[in-house]
């Protein structure tokens, strides 16, 4: 994304520093491993970047895989949870109108109250892709500061994610954004194709393939290099699911047994 996060800066840095350190909350991070906690907070997730509709887009392509699954491992959960986790991954890519509703969240603010002191100094290190000029050597959007103020442009652009993927969204004809909502598209098209495919002697490489989007991070040209990196790995992969679909039906139930 052309928006990142932005800096924090202050008055005094090594107060700001001094004062985050006092505030740090240690998180005892443990990601859901069931089926349905997954789907329930990626639903809650997508409801919140989008809308309703854009959320049951994503459980409607889990519960074909699920019952696909079920269907030819019964028990497993590993496809599903596979789509379940990547398919909200790529719904959910990082444009303006996520930074600005990020941004613009009041427990977010309420953190930055809590964390930094009065008289701290809000900066934005940022790169709009449609105002910021490119290096000329790497072709690389160059970023450039912006002030507090900011923080009012990002309540505007929240409330503007209706537009996203619309014609009339002013972001969404970058190169960028229109590569991740085709990346959006192409996975649910190929986990359609998968769950009508599945079997015993199939399922392992439908659970690498499933999972290939996690390995798509980072903003901008690296995030470039990473999906064409993605790409590579899955006409591999995809190639490995086709032939092992072609194994004859007793050669199932041994896999299946084996498995």
């Amino acid at each position: 994304s052309a928006f990142n996060l932005g800096r924090l800066l202050a008055v005094d840095p090594a107060r700001v520093e001094a004062a985050a350190a006092e505030n740090r909350i240690e998180v005892d991070f443990k990601p859901l491993t069931a089926l349905a906690d997954i789907v329930a907070h990626r639903t809650a997730l997508l409801t919140a970047y989008q809308n309703a509709a854009y959320a049951t887009r994503y459980q409607q392509l889990v519960e074909r895989v699920a019952a696909a699954e079920t269907a030819v491992r019964p028990g497993t959960t590993t496809l599903a949870v596979a789509v379940a986790r990547n398919f909200a991954k790529l719904m959910a890519y990082k444009d303006e109108y996520e930074v600005g509703r990020l941004h613009s969240d009041p427990a977010f603010k309420a953190q930055l109250r809590a964390t930094f002191a009065d008289g701290a100094r809000l900066r934005y290190n940022l790169a709009p892709p449609l105002f910021s000029k490119r290096d000329p050597q790497t072709g690389e959007l160059l970023k450039r500061e912006f002030g507090a103020w900011m923080g009012s442009a990002f309540a505007v652009l929240a409330r503007l994610k209706v537009l996203r993927g619309t014609a009339f969204d002013p972001f969404g004809r970058t190169a960028e954004r229109r590569m991740e909502r085709g990346l959006i598209d192409a996975y649910e098209q190929q986990m359609v194709m998968v769950s009508g495919a599945l079997t015993p002697a199939n399922h392992a490489a439908a659970v690498e393939l499933a999972g290939l989007p996690a390995q798509i991070r980072g903003f901008g040209h690296i995030k470039l290099a990473n999906v064409e990196k993605v790409r590579a790995l899955e006409a591999q992969v995809l190639a490995r699911f086709h032939t092992a679909k072609a194994v004859r039906p007793a050669e199932h139930e041994l896999i299946a047994q084996a498995g």
